[in-house]
């Protein structure tokens, strides 16, 4: 499908009391979870989307949903995959008190994902692959929804080029760690992740 997505999910309660129908978004909270990411910026409150809408912002934006046990990130800057983008990320796992947290970023032009998984504030695991370069980076115990992707890894398959799909990969992570479903699926109860609400600011 080509997806091109940047976000962290910080989440402190099971992803189906946070993630349901009738889910409400705390424009105050975002606000102050934005500045503080942000504190030497300018930030405006530019109205109110939906994660859809928001998985690839422009350079001079973010989005943040802050939610009853969760707080949810939009950000280009994590494409960079650079420091400032590890910063970015550590302080969002750090959002609410001994929460997990999963980093999902998908780049549809070099082909990659990276995916990092925090508990409590503490990395756990971290996996960069792309279709290209293979395996870049696999720090970490692998999670559940990993294991049928490494298979022919572990069989002694070689990573170049990267014998499962990248995106595939990612979605699968996000579906089974962070949103307790797919990103793109809308559940029996009616609930779709991609309508989460989230706040859109503007940085300068």
């Amino acid at each position: 499908m080509g997806w091109s997505v940047s976000f962290a999910c910080c989440r402190s309660a099971d992803p189906a009391a946070v993630f349901r129908p009738g889910v409400t978004a705390d424009p105050a909270a975002a606000a102050s979870f934005a500045r503080g990411l942000y504190p030497a910026a300018t930030l405006t409150e530019t109205g109110d989307t939906v994660l859809d809408f928001a998985l690839r912002p422009y350079d001079d934006e973010v989005f943040v949903g802050a939610y009853d046990g969760a707080v949810l990130l939009c950000d280009r800057r994590l494409f960079c995959l650079d420091d400032d983008a590890r910063r970015i990320v550590d302080r969002a796992a750090c959002a609410l008190p001994g929460a997990s947290c999963g980093v999902l970023v998908l780049e549809s032009v070099v082909a990659s994902c990276w995916f990092r998984w925090y508990d409590a504030g503490v990395l756990r695991r971290e996996v960069l692959v792309t279709a290209e370069d293979g395996v870049v980076v696999d720090q970490g115990a692998r999670l559940p929804a990993e294991e049928p992707f490494w298979r022919e890894l572990d069989g002694g398959a070689a990573d170049v080029p990267l014998p499962f799909d990248q995106e595939d990969f990612g979605l699968a992570l996000a579906g089974a760690c962070i949103f307790g479903r797919g990103l793109a699926e809308r559940g029996a109860d009616g609930f779709l992740p991609l309508e989460l609400p989230v706040r859109r600011f503007k940085l300068s």
